[in-house]
């Protein structure tokens, strides 16, 4: 095809190519219509080609000269026969008409239109009225070429529609490429066949090689130009075409629609295929058989592997492992993310990328991966490129794959508040000296407390809330014990993070620091957005060897400190808005007592509200005071590990304390309710 001043399209050799295909691939004591007992004799699905007197009649007769492409195709043919698997004949220059009025299909479209539909939609119910109609014999195909969407080259576009296909109209952007559409559907109802009959010819030879070049283009790392060439191979219905590029998808995410080509069933790669499928699919429905054509034909060694997984993907116990240095590589990035080290695992599994191998020829990726409870977090679009631009498997050149880092450094990014209304309020615990196992024994509940397995915040709340002989739950305003998770936060230090605190109180906070010191510094930090209209709150106070050695909490615009607080953590430097209560170059304001509950500096916790208008996202300067702590002590937390990942938890000692004399409190019991 060329471009002159009028787009022009080489129609005969393509319509001939697809005449003898259709006729190889037809059995002849199926033909029964007359016309295709001809077409078949002759090898030609088109009729003679239109005459220049035909041609016209029909542009005067719907008053507009036809598009290049429909025209040209008419001097070639004047109609045509199995246009793809569902319009048997298309119209040429005496079938083709436009509609005096409404259509029974405009009036459907109309009626299911909004008040406020836009003015594409009105077009695309408005095209059965106006469109000049080309569909002669179908399945209920219709088809209309657009005098109204026409492109710069005086192409019409042309829109297709089956009630039965359950989606909206087909567009596209010419008649030559809507044959070249319906070219591509005559092949893969072909490919797809269960007549038994071969379906070869120089065309999927032809496309058959192209998908083998990819095959090896996807493990070089050229994924990109891989898919390309597959999409359009598995458009043509080629066999190994959709497995390959169904993988590719997947490790970018596509996950919703993938059934990785059916070759989950296969026992060959079920190993690696097959949990990922499950683990993408409602295991309910799965276990119930709704899932069941993704295994068809599938071995009892499949069907016995299908069981063992949804078992071990119910109970969140399935770990992804591999031959190999890639799988001891595996199995120490699964280490680092079970202690919340994303990054870390990432570059782990970065490095040992070129030594993956493939568990057969057609298996491009280890998509596995993304079924690993921990690993599954790692896994985001970005990496997924990154593991597929690494030469792997037989492909491999020792090229490391790229470090993606997608988590930030340090702490700044909890000050970001998601728009979802999540993680209004956190605390956390930084512990130096002490590997994350040995926390529960320094601030623990109860004696001999321990880790919970790994597994999600949300997991391990709703895990805590069921728990148990008793359905009642029990929360006071004194007793505040936090469900933690752990890890580590860098060099010598660990974390036990909550992101779903009580409100602070700062009457009878306690700093968790103290008893956490034992071996070393410990960190408390507290930051929440402006709960019940008593504006937004940062905490921070350090202890060492079982002492607390400085610490300040702001609200709104006033600042309560004590203890020689290092210049790079003055309170004064980090928050604009508070107002000056105190010395703040290092000297501190010595609290009556040094007692733990007295933060406030004896005003019985009514830390003035200042900034009661702050923003929903926290205290003007908490990133800054975040990003200084970070720094000051050496650490950081990974946010998809956090927010995403499983970690191990267990429940902290209450972070306040039980009420004084003529204190008040409140006790809130949750259970079933009572007949």
């Amino acid at each position: 095809m060329t471009e002159t001043a009028e787009m022009t399209y080489d129609w005969r050799p393509f319509l001939m190519r697809w005449s003898g295909e259709w006729a190889d691939a037809c059995d002849p004591d199926e033909v029964t219509d007359a016309g295709d007992q001809e077409a078949l004799e002759k090898r030609w699905l088109g009729f003679a080609p239109a005459s220049g007197a035909g041609i016209a009649a029909l542009e005067a007769r719907i008053g507009l000269r036809l598009p290049p492409s429909y025209r040209q195709f008419l001097e070639v043919t004047d109609g045509w026969r199995h246009a793809g698997g569902f319009v048997w004949r298309l119209a040429g220059t005496r079938e083709a008409y436009r509609p005096d009025g409404e259509t029974h299909l405009t009036e459907m479209f109309l009626e299911h239109l909004d008040e406020d539909a836009d003015p594409a939609e009105l077009q695309e119910a408005l095209v059965w009225t106006r469109g000049l109609q080309l569909d002669v014999e179908s399945d209920a195909v219709s088809v209309a070429l657009d005098p109204e969407d026409v492109d710069e080259h005086g192409e019409w576009a042309v829109l297709t529609w089956a009630s039965w296909r359950a989606a909206p109209p087909e567009r596209y952007q010419s008649f030559w490429e809507f044959m070249q559409a319906a070219y591509r559907e005559f092949h893969q109802l072909k490919a797809g066949g269960d007549d038994g009959r071969p379906f070869t010819n120089v065309t999927t030879e032809a496309l058959d090689a192209q998908v083998e070049e990819a095959r090896r283009d996807a493990l070089r790392g050229d994924h990109e130009r891989a898919e390309a060439v597959l999409a359009e191979a598995c458009a043509f219905g080629r066999p190994r075409a959709k497995a390959l590029r169904e993988q590719l998808t997947w490790m970018l995410g596509n996950r919703h629609s993938n059934g990785l080509g059916g070759l989950a069933a296969d026992p060959r790669y079920a190993p690696d295929l097959l949990p990922a499928l499950m683990g993408g699919r409602e295991r309910g429905a799965w276990r119930e058989g709704a899932y069941e054509y993704h295994l068809r034909g599938g071995t009892e060694e499949v069907r016995a592997l299908e069981r063992t997984l949804l078992e071990q993907l119910e109970e969140g116990t399935y770990a992804y492992t591999a031959a190999g240095p890639f799988g001891d590589a595996v199995a120490t990035a699964r280490e680092q993310m079970r202690w919340g080290e994303a990054n870390a695992a990432w570059r782990t599994l970065s490095a040992a990328l070129p030594q993956w191998q493939p568990l057969g020829p057609d298996h491009l990726a280890p998509v596995g991966l993304t079924a690993d409870p921990l690993l599954e977090p790692l896994f985001t679009s970005a990496r997924g490129r990154a593991l597929l631009a690494t030469p792997r498997g037989e492909q491999a050149t020792g090229v490391a794959g790229a470090v993606v880092d997608e988590d930030p450094e340090g702490l700044a990014w909890l000050a970001d508040r998601p728009g979802n209304g999540q993680r209004r309020a956190y605390r956390f615990l930084l512990v130096e000296g002490v590997a994350p196992d040995a926390l529960p024994a320094l601030v623990g509940a109860e004696d001999g407390a321990k880790l919970n397995p790994p597994m999600t915040l949300w997991d391990a709340r709703h895990t805590s809330w069921s728990s148990g002989d008793s359905r009642v739950r029990t929360t006071s305003s004194y007793d505040d014990k936090a469900l933690v998770a752990v890890g580590r936060a860098g060099p010598g230090w660990s974390f036990a993070f909550d992101n779903h605190p009580q409100p602070f109180n700062e009457a009878r906070f306690v700093s968790p620091a103290a008893a956490a010191s034992r071996h070393g510094r410990a960190v408390a930090v507290w930051g929440e957005t402006d709960r019940f209209d008593r504006g937004a709150l940062f905490h921070l106070s350090v202890a060492e060897r079982g002492t607390e050695r400085y610490a300040f909490t702001v609200r709104g615009s006033r600042c309560e400190h004590f203890g020689e607080i290092p210049q790079d953590l003055d309170p004064a430097r980090l928050f604009p808005a508070i107002r000056d209560d105190g010395p703040h170059d290092g000297g501190g304001d010595e609290r009556e007592g040094g007692s733990d509950s007295e933060l406030d500096g004896g005003r019985n916790g009514e830390l003035d509200g200042g900034c009661s208008s702050e923003q929903d996202g926290g205290l003007p300067g908490e990133a800054t005071a975040l990003t200084a702590i970070a720094a000051a002590f050496g650490v950081t937390f990974s946010r998809s590990a956090l927010d995403r990942g499983r970690l191990h938890t267990f429940t902290t000692r209450s972070w306040t304390r039980p009420p004084g004399p003529g204190e008040t409190y409140v006790v809130l019991s949750f259970g079933p309710p009572t007949l």
